[in-house]
């Protein structure tokens, strides 16, 4: 099975720079991983509304020009359907026998996604009501992606 992630915003961490690739190798045996990092708008404070939907707008565009036709598309928003991990393993079970050519996260920029972004979502799914960084948001969603292959795969895998 074919994962890819799409992202806005590189990892400029170190320390998450390791964490996304100790999960890339994890996953290797699983399926075929692709991180793709797409540049993201410069946001300068105090930004009217309608310059934060043009930001969207410009970083949906870049992220929707790498999501296939025949991709299963899951939209990483808070206003999502928030899972344990046990429903988003059924979930992805499901994504993969689904018929798909492959799975496509997209993760977007600091304003979040597009409205084009979203209504291209098969699905909404969200982590959580809290923020958190996009760097750390990768590397809980290589996390939770791996885990859930574990679990699929009735693989132990620390609780």
């Amino acid at each position: 099975m074919k994962i890819k992630l799409l992202c806005i915003g590189k990892l400029k961490e170190k320390y998450y720079a390791e964490a996304a690739a100790e999960f890339q190798k994890r996953l290797a045996r699983y399926c075929s991983l692709e991180i793709i990092e797409l540049p993201d708008e410069k946001a300068p404070e105090n930004l009217s509304p309608l310059q934060k939907e043009q930001i969207k707008k410009a970083e949906g565009e870049r992220l929707l020009s790498h999501v296939g036709s025949c991709e299963f598309a899951i939209a990483l928003m808070i206003e999502g359907e928030k899972l344990s991990s046990e429903k988003f393993a059924e979930k992805m079970d499901g994504w993969m026998n689904s018929g798909k050519s492959g799975i496509c996260f997209m993760v977007g920029g600091s304003l979040g996604l597009s409205v084009e972004a979203r209504n291209r979502a098969d699905f909404i799914l969200s982590f959580s009501d809290m923020t958190f960084t996009h760097q750390m948001f990768r590397i809980m969603l290589l996390e939770q992606v791996y885990r859930a292959f574990k679990i699929i795969r009735n693989e132990t895998y620390h609780k």
